[in-house]
């Protein structure tokens, strides 16, 4: 059994927060700007190529003072260490979590039952690094002869949001000769459209799964296997165009995968943190190995940022403290990412996996129910767009819903008229949410319009912003490989922080579970193979219906 921890809300730690919020809950931000001419600058950290402004927060020294407390009290530094050195942090499965070992170098030892996982790491990166040069010098090529042109990826989960978030996000960088395509949902749609515009015989299929069982995933390829057996491929030729990631090599073996085309998946890695892993196979065939190598140089700087730099100065451990501040303490029930870049606008998809899946959670590592909120809904969507939609709800909208910005300095065959407006309405915005507009402010703008008092007044109350909206700016120089990987690896840790001081396991996913496990089940009542007895009485008429639409006429 875990380690006893005292209840979380019985802390003084926690008590010394609460006070603190009633004092700081009707102050104005714009007031504590006023007051303190040095606060945007006592509030900026760098790290790993990263700028962080967090002046813009409901935030006081005491206030931070308090946050810090509370992360110590609960053990976040032991926690990180033992996260880092191996440390069976994921209790459920007595597993370590191990994706930082993925980007460490070649003389880092970190052991797994004894042995150091360094070394595999490695001669799978080396493994990765040869078939990325095989298929670009055009050295292998598929069963024709021809060379390939076209890498599908088939997964689901974190086998495909993160490789799909770092070509996506990193497209400057493509080498040009490799065309990327995605597929993971069971929707027929998502493969046949893939498929539509591919050749058989330049087309290389990467079957992304820990169990090769996952149900999506195993259909999907399945049907790409058959696609390309009708389309002048045979049996013979299958192990020269589908290679596979999995832990489950003697499945792949029946699909027709050669062991030598199999890369493995560890334990120690969980999905949603498994993109730094031969997971990231896309990323280095459409980037080239040197620039996945960035990625991970990239995330190992955050790491060395994250286990070095004092709390105070930690750019993961402050915006997991924030987050709970606004979480627990505010009522906060969502966060929202906004990136002005649109390469970027994968991120809020990743990272709403990476936080929800970890950190969506009611028990604490001891098994017992908490009695506090928990991980928070994660959505965004890239700026400007989100400006003319539901940035309206986070301006004047009843609820707090804190922001994290982020915007590169400089881009590629930048128009400076373009890059400058979209700077100006990342700043803008912040600032709007920070200062908003008083009842007074718009009732003065409306003098001289032709208005009488009573319209003046109706329509002052309906332009009034109350401001003090909390958010977070992330200013880098240009959204390098390294860039990107430090942004991810920030928001992991930031995850595991919160999950530390929330005292829950980060690194389960029971709910992803059992909604495969009924999934199959229901397919099984679909078919006719299973007692609809089986089943509520909802699911049981769902059922029903489903299968008199679908009856052979």
């Amino acid at each position: 059994m875990p380690e006893k921890h005292p209840a979380l809300t019985s802390r003084a730690e926690w008590q010394a927060l609460n006070d603190a919020k009633a004092r700081l809950e009707h102050l104005p931000m714009r007031e504590l700007f006023q007051q303190d001419p040095g606060r945007a600058q006592r509030y900026l950290v760098e790290g790993a190529g990263l700028s962080l402004d967090f002046s813009r927060n409901r935030l006081t020294d005491d206030v931070l003072e308090a946050l810090l407390n509370l992360a110590r009290a609960c053990g976040l530094e032991e926690r990180r260490t033992a996260l880092f050195r191996g440390g069976l942090v994921n209790l459920t499965e007595q597993r370590p979590a191990l994706h930082t070992a993925l980007r460490e170098g070649e003389q880092g030892e970190v052991r797994v039952n004894g042995d150091n996982i360094i070394p595999e790491i490695h001669r799978t990166l080396g493994k990765m690094e040869a078939l990325v040069e095989s298929i670009h010098s055009g050295e292998r090529t598929g069963h024709s002869g021809a060379r390939f042109t076209d890498i599908v990826s088939i997964g689901i989960g974190g086998s495909f949001l993160g490789p799909k978030l770092a070509v996506e996000a990193l497209r400057p960088y493509w080498q040009g000769s490799i065309n990327c395509h995605f597929v993971a949902n069971i929707d027929g749609t998502d493969i046949t459209e893939t498929l539509a515009c591919l050749n058989p015989d330049t087309t290389l299929f990467l079957v992304q799964s820990k169990s090769f069982r996952t149900q999506e995933t195993l259909e999907n390829s399945l049907l790409a296997r058959q696609w390309f057996l009708d389309n002048g491929g045979n049996e013979a030729a299958v192990s020269q165009h589908f290679m596979a990631v999995t832990a489950n090599v003697e499945e792949a073996a029946r699909f027709g995968i050669e062991p030598a085309n199999t890369f493995p998946m560890w334990d120690w890695v969980g999905g949603r943190y498994s993109l730094w892993s031969a997971i990231g196979l896309p990323i280095s065939l459409a980037l080239g190995f040197e620039n996945f190598k960035g990625l991970l140089e990239g995330a190992f700087d955050m790491d060395t940022h994250f286990t070095t730099a004092p709390l105070e100065e930690n750019m993961p451990v402050l915006l997991a403290l924030l987050g709970v501040w606004y979480r627990n303490f505010f009522d906060a029930q969502s966060h929202v990412l906004l990136p002005y870049y649109h390469y970027l606008r994968g991120l809020p998809a990743y990272v709403q996996q990476l936080d929800m899946e970890s950190n969506g959670k009611e028990v604490t590592q001891e098994g017992e129910n908490v009695d506090y909120p928990t991980g928070p809904i994660i959505w965004g969507s890239e700026g400007t767009n989100g400006q003319h939609s539901f940035h309206q709800l986070i301006h004047q909208g009843s609820g707090v819903i804190p922001a994290d910005f982020m915007l590169p300095l400089n881009v590629p065959n930048q128009d400076d008229t373009h890059h400058a407006m979209l700077a100006s309405n990342c700043f803008g915005q912040t600032q709007a949410l920070m200062q908003g507009k008083t009842f007074e402010e718009c009732y003065a703008d409306l003098d001289g319009k032709g208005l009488d008092d009573a319209e003046r007044k109706r329509l002052a109350a309906h332009k009034t912003m109350p401001g003090n909206k909390p958010s977070n700016t992330f200013l880098f120089e240009s959204l390098t490989p390294k860039t990107l990987g430090a942004l991810v690896a920030m928001y992991e840790h930031k995850v595991f922080v919160q999950g530390v001081i929330w005292n829950l396991n980060s690194f389960d996913q029971w709910g992803v579970e059992l909604g495969k496990v009924l999934g199959n089940q229901v397919l099984a009542g679909i078919q006719g193979e299973a007692d609809k007895d089986n089943f509520d009485a909802s699911t049981q008429q769902l059922i029903a219906k489903f299968r008199a639409a679908n009856a052979p006429k």
